[in-house]
């Protein structure tokens, strides 16, 4: 799974919501237009092959009025999942919230 076929999957609009992704965004403010933008520009962070039912990944972006999201997705059936987004916490994440800071 690469970023390109994200981005073209999400350009296609073949995106399927989870239930827990709609809620997390209701919650956090952000609108499925933001999530969109930040997956037509952002870039991938990490990745998740072993995750369960598809491998996935955490994409970094910023939207149009500079606000940083991640956004958990992965890609089942040329159907791009959206499984979780989140506004990240500047304690937890450093290089503009593209790598986790060391614990201590």
């Amino acid at each position: 799974m690469g970023i390109d076929r994200i981005q073209k999957l999400c350009e296609e609009n073949s995106i399927h919501w989870t239930d827990h992704a709609i809620k997390r965004i209701i919650q956090r403010g952000i609108t499925r237009a933001e999530v969109k933008h930040v997956l037509s520009v952002g870039k991938i962070i990490e990745e998740y092959p072993e995750d369960y039912p598809y491998p996935s990944c955490l994409i970094v972006g910023t939207t149009v009025e500079r606000r940083h999201i991640h956004v958990v997705c992965g890609v089942a059936n040329d159907e791009l999942w959206i499984i979780s987004v989140y506004i990240p916490n500047p304690e937890e994440w450093v290089d503009a919230f593209s790598k986790r800071k060391e614990k201590n």
